[in-house]
């Protein structure tokens, strides 16, 4: 590949669920789904924050984190996102650092401006003064986890010396990222701060087209501050679905896509006309997109594969791939597909076979030699069974006459 394809993996976890099951029965495998992912070797989940439109159902990402922490081991587990301009920035860093603690430094901080202008609405904030909000907050949460006293005011927060009582639980810190759609506004501010990128929009056409400009933004910003870009920092989010083989897939994408459908038709008061069957959904999705999701991959692990080169290809590069987790199929197929992800397509990146491969190819080089030895030793072994087991044996070998166990 001419550019760096991702080494870690992850999972977006918004979570999207449809209005006819159980909440409690979606939150609880959603925390099952962690688990499982952890066991897999899966890198990184992050989880959303949302308070309505009914289908993102975790309101704090930080009460989901405490709890999946204490069923996972190592998988590192990220708030996907804060939403800034809802929170009080010492109460929200104050938080991420228990959690730096809880986790013993598994915690990871993604940032927003906050996605559903409903949510805004609720809280009476100007959606119109989101992404300036946010910036706000964000320089004092970012001074704030790096231990630093703030002192600031605005028109709606204050700090007065502000500082946390706990240090970071390793030297490093808290990983931090800020989200990025389309627009280069969260490039910016990642690029500000010197923290990672997390594209979530990269499977839209428009988020897609944007991935090079948001690129060239954070690196600008990034040299205007004195900060190093760095590309392994970099996240990209898309949605995929695996299967065994293409059509399996397909019909198992075909359980959820309404759900998907209808959540898009509330946000936007309309009726999509190919949101009526299945099949014509899972065909839209796979070719044109949905608004919000993007254009998913839904096939074999091969597919999901030359998906990720052409990302990483468009656009020069990144870190980590995160899979944004839909309940595109039933829950036992939905593992299934984090598992041949896992299995397949992750060491296809990260390059677990390639010693193995190698090892191959040299046997394979050399079969002819070690299979004429081979044959010579049968044929020893049969001309003479006896002394076919003292073939290797004598003097200071431990067997055998003159064997010190051999002695009067």
């Amino acid at each position: 590949m001419d550019h760096q394809g991702p080494t870690r993996f992850g999972t977006f976890i918004a979570p999207y669920h449809g209005l006819d099951g159980s909440p409690a029965l979606h939150l609880r495998r959603d925390l099952d789904l962690v688990r499982h992912l952890d066991g897999l070797g899966f890198d990184e989940a992050w989880i959303g924050e949302h308070h309505s439109a009914g289908y993102e159902t975790v309101a704090s990402p930080e009460v989901f984190i405490a709890a999946a922490a204490e069923h996972t081991r190592r998988i590192r587990l990220g708030t996907g996102v804060n939403s800034l301009p809802y929170h009080h920035p010492l109460i929200l860093a104050d938080r991420i650092r228990q959690l730096d603690h809880q986790t013993r430094g598994r915690v990871m901080f993604g940032a927003g401006p906050g996605q559903l202008a409903s949510d805004a609405f609720m809280m009476g904030i100007d959606p119109m003064r989101q992404r300036a909000m946010m910036a706000e907050a964000l320089d004092a949460v970012v001074r704030l986890l790096r231990g630093e006293t703030v002192t600031r005011r605005t028109d709606w927060f204050e700090l007065a010396e502000a500082r946390l009582q706990l240090r970071s639980f390793a030297p490093g810190g808290v990983e931090m990222a800020v989200a990025s759609t389309v627009s280069p506004s969260g490039s910016v501010q990642a690029g500000r701060h010197g923290i990672g990128l997390l594209s979530l929009a990269a499977a839209d056409p428009a988020g897609f087209a944007a991935l090079n400009g948001n690129w060239a933004a954070y690196e600008k910003s990034c040299a205007e501050h004195g900060h190093t870009p760095d590309r392994a920092a970099w996240r990209l989010v898309v949605p995929m679905h695996l299967a065994e083989s293409a059509a399996d897939a397909r019909a198992q994408a075909a359980y959820g896509v309404l759900h998907m459908v209808r959540y898009l038709e509330g946000l936007s008061g309309t009726t999509l006309p190919w949101g009526h069957r299945a099949a014509d959904a899972v065909d839209r999705w796979t070719h044109e997109g949905f608004p919000i999701f993007g254009v998913a991959t839904v096939g074999t692990p091969a597919d999901a594969i030359a998906r990720i080169e052409a990302l990483a290809g468009a656009s020069g590069g990144f870190g980590t791939l995160l899979l944004l987790d839909l309940p595109m199929s039933t829950p036992e197929a939905k593992r299934r597909s984090y598992e041949l992800f896992a299995e397949y397509v992750v060491p296809h990146f990260t390059g677990a076979n390639r010693d193995r491969r190698a090892s191959m190819e040299w046997a394979r080089a050399h079969s002819e030699r070690f299979m004429r030895v081979t044959h010579q030793a049968i044929e020893a072994a049969v001309r003479d069974p006896a002394g076919a087991g003292r073939a290797h044996t004598g003097p200071g070998a431990g067997t055998g006459p003159g064997a010190a166990g051999d002695a009067p």
